[in-house]
């Protein structure tokens, strides 16, 4: 439970102390020169919401790929219209080949396998070849993982711009542990295609490089797929199938249909499924074409498997279109039976959509939920739309399987849906998505405190004076634990921090209204802090500046209970040092010997003034026998031993 900031009084006499500073007090929030223009020009705005000027960059892609297998090979063409909805005239556009991660001398923070990058064999504009280029002429340009083309006439606000790109690459066998392959089961293709890069209203273009370790940064966009892959190897991806009567026995697509509509599994492929022929219809070429279509999602990612199970149900995801019914997602679990956890799979996927969609408010969005088991490829999990691969975890408690599925899922909403910059920022995606989960395990197991796992990581790496600021760019942080504190556990752990600063009706409010004013755009930092600010009607800088922007850390004590003098018999004085330098609230919870129980608070204002010591005066007819600060825990304090106070 926790407990809301209403229940805790002020303490009227926790100010005796000089105001005099005797600690860094927390300056505001000021945003970077480019956020301030892009407020100016109405595309931000001050309360944390997209302007009435908001504009985002669209883009079409017509894909047709092939997979060999036994090469271990994709290859591709690809037709992309890139529209400009912006103001700007753009001389050039730019694309990630996100691949060449692989290629040789590629620049990465994390060591990989090379087998060549990608390799383009034709780029055109409006049906014109382009040939290499170094120079202002028309041509294109590769730069490690960024594809430049300089275009022969400047591209105008509202104009559009065709672009067709021919390419293939060999896939790594674990590719940065996000795609590749594994053994004669499983191929999972994802990072592959020439992506056009974001061209947004703060930044211009964001053309970071691809290091392997923070994620990406994706325009949303209109697919239409076509996968080309041997018979026998059943393909799903990110997209509605088009064609499954023409790729699929008559016998699975019956029992996919009926899954559609069943609250329990359904084994859409048995282990007598599995070949050509019954996994796949037979095809007088050898190869099946299997189609696929998808709208305002930021990225497409396909699996091709030949020797896994498949289940699927339906799970409820709330009413999509408001006519006041409940709508419906397919969740599918894809896995060998190698892989005997994965027989659950099917419930944690069907639970995490379901209760996802309820607490964030926004409904599942797409028409399926597909989860594949790749041991060979990833330990953990990763994300992409309607898609996710995760290890086997056979070596695991049921539990960790259940709280990876629940990580992955709750990355359809951030950042699928809220489309935040992972590579700039990813404690605004990995952060909040630890949060979700968090949620979503309190549910499906009950009883325990799903939020503390991360803070005690977080604590732990805080101790050691090992962290780096979560606003520094995730590519540059510090070697060790840093990255994953910044991005996962700590914000993580802020979110409940806050929660508990605000209470649980405020801070769903607030959080929800920037999931909901943020769908299907591109928030920045600014634009999350200054969503809380308005909502909440406070100015919660010092909160933003001191836990995002600092490695600070708080430690609050309890360092006397001295009870009442000849003068005043019947009061007691609690003395609080806050011996961190991380201000929050002194919260007091007071046990009397006859067993009733006060509560107090020292505001945080109290510290923001300079003071690092409170005086908290109580009166009453018993003795003090207990005093604790934070008692539910939600503040991430480095040395709970000096939180408590009792009698000897």
């Amino acid at each position: 439970m926790i407990v809301l900031a209403a229940a805790f009084v002020p303490a009227a006499d926790a100010t005796t102390q000089s105001a005099s500073p005797q600690r860094p007090i927390p300056y505001p929030v000021v945003s970077p020169r480019a956020y301030q223009q892009a407020v100016a020009a109405g595309t931000r705005s001050t309360t944390g919401a997209p302007g009435p000027n908001y504009w985002q960059q669209r883009a079409s892609y017509t894909v047709t790929a092939r997979l060999s297998p036994e090469a271990k090979r994709v290859d591709a063409q690809a037709s992309i219209v890139y529209v400009n909805a912006s103001p700007d005239t753009l001389p050039a556009v730019f694309l990630h080949l996100l691949q060449n991660l692989h290629a040789p001398g590629a620049l990465r923070n994390e060591s990989q396998e090379v087998t060549g990058g990608v390799e383009l064999t034709r780029v055109t504009v409006h049906g014109r070849a382009l040939s290499p280029t170094q120079g202002a002429l028309p041509g294109y340009r590769v730069q490690g993982t960024i594809l430049g083309v300089r275009l022969a006439q400047a591209l105008l606000p509202g104009d559009s711009v065709r672009l067709s790109i021919d390419w293939g690459f060999v896939v790594p066998q674990a590719g940065a542990g996000r795609m590749g392959w594994s053994r004669d089961n499983l191929f999972y293709i994802a990072y592959w295609y020439p992506q056009m890069a974001v061209y947004d209203d703060v930044d211009g273009w964001q053309i970071d490089q691809y290091l392997g370790q923070a994620e990406f940064y994706s325009g949303f966009a209109r697919y239409d797929v076509t996968l080309e892959a041997p018979e026998g190897w059943m393909v799903m991806a990110t997209g509605a199938l088009q064609n499954a009567d023409e790729v699929l026995p008559a016998g699975v697509v019956q029992r996919l249909r009926a899954a559609e509509q069943s609250d329990t599994v359904i084994h859409v492929l048995r282990a007598e499924d599995l070949g050509p022929g019954t996994a796949t219809r037979r095809a007088p070429s050898g190869w099946l074409r299997w189609h696929f279509m998808a709208d305002n999602v930021r990225d497409f990612a396909f699996s091709a498997t030949r020797q896994s199970l498949w289940d699927a149900a339906r799970t409820p995801v709330g009413d999509r279109n408001g006519d006041g019914a409940a709508d419906y997602a397919r969740v599918d679990a894809i896995y060998r039976a190698s892989a005997p956890r994965w027989r659950h799979a099917w419930r944690y996927a069907q639970h995490s959509i379901d209760f996802l969609s309820r607490w964030t408010e926004i409904p599942f969005p797409w028409p399926h939920m597909s989860a594949v088991e790749g041991a060979e490829i990833i330990g953990g999990g990763m994300e992409f739309p309607m898609m996710t691969i995760i290890g086997d975890y056979n070596s695991r408690g049921d539990s960790a399987l259940y709280y990876v599925t629940a990580h992955e899922l709750a990355h359809m909403w951030v950042p699928m849906i809220v489309g935040v910059d992972e590579k700039r920022h990813a404690w605004m995606d990995e952060g909040t998505t630890s949060f979700n989960e968090n949620q979503a395990r309190k549910e499906f197991y009950p009883g325990p405190d799903h939020d503390d796992g991360d803070r005690q990581r977080y604590l732990a790496v805080a101790r050691l004076g090992l962290e780096g600021e979560m606003m520094r760019w995730s590519d540059y942080q510090y070697p060790g634990p840093a990255y994953g504190v910044a991005s996962y556990s700590k914000p993580a752990t802020l979110l409940v921090a806050l929660r508990g600063l605000l209470g649980d009706e405020m801070f769903l409010k607030a959080y929800r209204t920037y999931l909901h004013n943020w769908s299907y755009k591109h928030p920045r930092p600014w634009d999350f802090f200054s969503t809380f600010n308005a909502v909440t009607g406070q100015d919660l800088s010092w909160f933003w500046r001191t836990w995002y922007y600092e490695t600070w850390t708080l430690d609050q004590a309890v360092v006397s209970v001295n009870a009442g003098t000849a003068s005043s018999p019947r009061e007691t004085v609690i003395v609080v040092e806050d011996r961190g330098l991380a201000p929050m609230p002194a919260r007091l919870h007071i046990t009397l010997e006859n067993g009733d129980t006060i509560d107090r608070e020292v505001p945080v204002e109290r510290w923001l003034s300079g003071a690092t010591r409170a005086d908290v005066r109580i009166t009453a007819n018993s003795p003090v026998v207990r005093v604790e600060i934070d008692t539910v825990g939600v503040f991430p304090d480095v040395d709970r031993s000096n939180n408590v106070w009792v009698r000897r």
